[in-house]
């Protein structure tokens, strides 16, 4: 078999881009919600005339803002994480403060927790003293009293027990 040098292709290969469409329909979101988060400086499409162009760094970048968001975290907690990756790429400092950021949420939703489970258990309490009372009322009234129909009188349907 005969060796063929082969040059490696000159052009790289094209990085994919995607249009605010697109994004938005990958995602589940409105054009409106991606040009927040360009107007909060989370993302910068390129421009092409009045076209945005969004390369993968926005796509990720848009999905990390959607993953802070169902875990969360306020918009200025995930601009601060996606700052840390850009200005030195640095993946440690980034998890690092990911980490802390993250148990300071689990704290707070704890605590919401506990709140809602004190809540709750004063809900429960309330409603076992209204039944309660409901019931020695009715205990006390007995069967409602019925009234005797004049002759010819149309009679009443009975009524039923509560």
């Amino acid at each position: 078999m005969i060796a063929v040098n082969r040059k490696p292709s000159a052009a790289p290969a094209r990085e994919p881009t995607y249009s605010i469409s697109e994004l938005a329909h990958e995602f589940a979101l409105t054009t409106r919600a991606i040009r927040f988060y360009e107007d909060e400086g989370m993302l910068a499409p390129e421009r092409r005339g009045r076209a945005r162009v969004y390369r993968e760094r926005e796509r990720v970048r848009l999905k990390l803002i959607l993953r802070g968001k169902r875990l969360g975290l306020s918009l200025s907690e995930i601009r601060e994480l996606l700052d840390l990756y850009e200005v030195g790429r640095n993946e440690r400092a980034q998890l690092a403060k990911f980490v802390d950021v993250l148990v300071d949420r689990r704290a707070r939703l704890l605590q919401q927790k506990e709140d809602i489970d004190a809540v709750l258990a004063e809900i429960d309490g309330v409603e076992r003293e209204c039944r309660r009372r409901l019931k020695e009322e009715g205990a006390r009234r007995g069967p409602p009293a019925r009234a005797v129909a004049a002759p010819g009188a149309p009679r009443a349907l009975p009524r039923k027990a509560d």
